[in-house]
């Protein structure tokens, strides 16, 4: 029985991928806000996935993990430009890796600039 993937919390500010916020005029902006997560796969889903990898198609134990971990990145970048004092992040772009090929782990890095709109 396949488990359920993990209920994904709203955002405590606005991102977008775009330079502004649809209908919101941007005051100022306050600088780069980053967040980064190092995940392991986990050694059952990653033996599981593994196999699953060999044949064509989608490897599910790896998309539910990877799309948690990219909205956790964007949460702590979120938390991060709050600190700074802005109430907005604008140009949300990601960035990944694999941190050491032999532990099955990955990183995520969510980055944009931390603004304050009105």
């Amino acid at each position: 029985m396949a488990k359920e993937p993990e209920v994904l919390q709203p955002l405590s500010l606005p991102v977008a991928t775009t330079g502004d916020i649809p209908g919101r005029t941007t005051v100022r902006y306050v600088g780069p806000a980053f967040g980064v997560i190092a995940r392991s796969m986990g050694f059952a889903k990653g033996f599981t996935g593994s196999f699953k990898a060999l044949r064509s198609g989608e490897v599910k134990e790896f998309t539910h993990t990877l799309q948690a971990a990219r909205h956790h990145a964007v949460e702590r970048m979120a938390e991060q430009a709050s600190e700074m004092g802005a109430n907005a992040v604008v140009g949300l772009r990601f960035d990944s890796g694999d941190v050491g090929e032999q532990q099955g782990m990955a990183e995520i890095v969510a980055y944009g600039t931390a603004g304050v709109i009105e």
